[in-house]
């Protein structure tokens, strides 16, 4: 239990998180970088709080290597993830390549290799006993109910020997319309590259981040490692210099925390990048800009500090 994350630390173990209301199949634990950026610190040191908590690590005298192989691991995704963002940048429209906004660019991405809020999550998809998956009636369990990826870029190791992972892929690219679900069939020593909503917002659309899932399995349990590439917790993401934007800014921190709140709990509490869209009346962008004058980037962020604010 002392591993277990709580409602004002979303880092830890976890086998009760929720994905549209809905329990996911699947235990994990989540590692982010320490808020003082420093790994030698102890992990529970006061410098090392930020909106998402603090780490924890499981005893070294049960898991001796499991510290120093996942700091290590953490910081190589964390280079990959950067020198892919870079790309990313590098791929946009060509018009956009001037010299201001090539320093646009260089600004933004120093921004986010400095003060990214990243996360490794490592989860373990048991077994779904057909008993489980059908006796009901009600649609069988998923590992992860559909959903899109929060933040700018996840670094995924799949599971070579459970192929379980699906995107969503629409008829003529009709959203509207019921979708047809692809196997994600990993290739062998490589990752999975996602792009999340950050980047679709940043990128004004031009980026997408795909809707996915996660099915259940009776016969195979199944292993793999997000690495989630997110902002810095009081970046405003905004659509990068472009004429025509479709969204207003959207402060990761308060996109993090609500998503942290609706996976955490039952409050019903739901935030998609299309509350930011120029047309939405969403209630979130005034939410959002009390949040900013209410919480406190270096400190945990409590769902039940602020469940008025996000139930209003």
């Amino acid at each position: 239990q002392s591993l277990k994350r709580d409602e004002k630390n979303s880092r830890g173990f976890f086998d009760d998180e929720l994905t549209k209301q809905r329990r996911d199949w699947k235990e994990a634990i989540d590692i982010g970088v320490p808020g003082s950026r420093d790994w030698s610190i102890a992990d529970d040191d006061e410098a090392n709080e930020c909106l998402d908590g603090y780490n924890r690590f499981p005893d070294e005298n049960y898991a001796p290597q499991f510290r120093p192989t996942v700091v290590r691991y953490f910081e190589a995704c964390q280079s990959l993830s950067d020198r892919i963002a870079i790309l990313m940048g590098k791929g946009l429209r060509k018009e956009e390549n001037t010299e201001a906004g090539e320093s646009g660019k260089k600004e933004f991405f120093h921004d986010l290799r400095k003060n990214h809020t990243s996360y490794l999550r490592m989860n373990y998809y048991p077994l779904c006993p057909s008993s489980d998956r059908s006796s009901t009636g009600d649609p069988p369990p998923l590992g992860i109910s559909p959903h899109k990826d929060a933040g700018f870029l996840t670094v995924l190791v799949q599971d070579d020997d459970c192929h379980s992972l699906q995107v969503a892929r629409y008829p003529d690219g009709d959203e509207s319309a019921e979708p047809d679900w692809v196997t994600v069939h990993p290739v062998p020593g490589s990752f999975t590259i996602n792009t999340g909503d950050m980047a679709q917002i940043w990128s004004n659309g031009k980026y997408k981040a795909p809707l996915h899932r996660v099915l259940t399995n009776d016969t195979k349990v199944r292993y793999s490692a997000p690495f989630f590439y997110n902002p810095g917790y009081g970046s405003k993401i905004s659509p990068y210099r472009d004429p025509e934007p479709k969204y207003k800014p959207c402060v990761w921190g308060y996109f993090r925390a609500v998503r942290f709140a609706g996976d955490l709990t039952d409050l019903g509490v739901e935030i998609q990048i299309s509350d930011f869209e120029n047309d939405s009346d969403s209630t979130h962008l005034d939410k959002q800009a009390r949040f900013v004058l209410e919480a406190d980037f270096d400190s945990r962020f409590s769902v039940e500090r602020f469940r008025p604010l996000l139930k209003s």
